[in-house]
């Protein structure tokens, strides 16, 4: 027996779109069919609109593309050890310091404060680890 249509992913249903576009088949009957098919996991209406008409304009991927806005946090083994060393060197010194020092954002320098040495009170943490 196959696998039921409610586990299918959204790039799955985004084929039966692009297949369905290409037959000519309505955005609204597109939809009506796979709700019958994929039940609640179905895509919604705007999304099959939306679908629809990218594939109606030539693109034929059914992966979204990455979305424009806030870039990727990079965390490198040489920022890592550069906020490593300035920490060694100067425990009272704030995230906004290292960040400026190390002409990086705020948000990765407290990451890699944080997150990666995990660091919660520089001054106190660093001197309780290296004792």
């Amino acid at each position: 027996m196959a696998a039921p249509l409610a586990t299918c992913t959204k790039e799955k249903q985004r084929s039966v779109i692009r297949f369905l576009s290409s037959e000519g088949v309505k955005p609204i009957e597109i939809h009506r069919r796979m709700k019958v098919q994929y039940g609640d996991a179905c895509l919604s209406l705007q999304q099959v609109y939306e679908w629809t008409g990218k594939f109606m304009n030539g693109i034929s991927s059914v992966t979204e593309s990455p979305r424009p806005g806030q870039a990727h946090r990079v965390v490198t083994p040489e920022a890592i050890a550069a906020v490593e060393t300035i920490v060694k060197e100067n425990r009272r010194l704030t995230v906004n310091e290292i960040a400026t020092h190390l002409d990086m954002s705020h948000g990765s320098a407290h990451h890699i404060v944080h997150g990666v040495l995990q660091l919660c009170e520089l001054c106190a943490l660093y001197e309780i680890k290296n004792i």
